[in-house]
């Protein structure tokens, strides 16, 4: 993989990363799979939050087919834990990650994107699984994933029928929290990313890693486990700085823009 292929810039606590494989429609290959994962291992620490983009006129197209192999079941087990790795680094690496998505979200596109924090679509966006018309089967994660966003009901039917969901509906259903016109995702997912620096570490830790597993725990597992991570939250110097900010009226109130 030419490291053209993976670009970052740091715009002050914020990384910026794009995929840009723009001939391919930004199509990922296991090269670039692992470049990802590398990428989200070594961040640098200044970096509060991150944004994912794709260059070109779409985010991502999905698995280059160009390098489909047969592989036997073994094979194909390892090569779907390698994606499963990789993604991990994406939802539970060091920083909230805000994708700016546009064109195709497809296959391994979507999956990718989903494993994103915040998902900012804009009106050319669209979104498929053609998998199913594949005889294949989604390897990245999609089917944890994906349901958690749309739902199970809605994913069967995009791999059985080979449904398009375009960007308006897409925002309906869930794949993405914000819709922005032509050209905006980038622009918007920044503005996003630079807003969710300044929060405090701790709470955006507690939302990256203890929310979603609360949201899987029986509610009794779910309560202490908010208790505990509510807990140590607060209890962090910077914490208790911004409510004694917000006491003595140095800090602002809610914006409601």
């Amino acid at each position: 993989m030419s490291k053209k292929d993976l670009q970052l810039e740091i715009d002050g606590d914020v990384a910026v990363i794009r995929l840009h494989r723009p001939a391919k429609r930004n199509a990922l290959n296991d090269e670039l799979v692992q470049a990802i994962r590398h990428l989200f291992e070594t961040l640098p620490e200044k970096v509060r939050a991150a944004v994912l983009d794709g260059s070109g006129d779409h985010f991502c197209a999905g698995l280059d087919l160009s390098e489909l192999k047969e592989r036997d079941a073994g094979a194909g087990l390892l090569h779907s834990r390698m994606w499963h790795a990789a993604l991990e680094e994406v939802q539970y690496g060091p920083v909230p990650v805000i994708a700016a998505l546009h064109g195709a979200v497809v296959g391994g596109g979507l999956e990718l994107a989903a494993a994103c924090h915040i998902r900012v679509a804009d009106e050319t966006t669209f979104y498929a699984l053609p998998e199913g018309a594949r005889g294949i089967f989604v390897g990245g994660g999609g089917a944890v994933r994906i349901p958690r966003l749309i739902g199970a009901a809605r994913m069967a039917d995009m791999m059985l029928t080979g449904r398009v969901y375009n960007a308006v509906d897409g925002e309906r259903a869930g794949f993405a929290q914000y819709l922005v016109p032509k050209g905006e995702a980038f622009t918007k997912a920044l503005a996003l990313a630079k807003r969710v620096a300044e929060n405090a570490p701790l709470t955006n830790f507690a939302l990256m890693h203890a929310l979603p597993r609360i949201a899987e725990q029986p509610a009794d597992q779910g309560f202490l486990t908010e208790a505990l991570m509510a807990a140590i939250a607060q209890s962090a110097p910077e914490a208790k700085r911004r409510v004694r900010d917000f006491l003595e009226g140095r800090a602002a109130k809610v914006n409601k823009g």
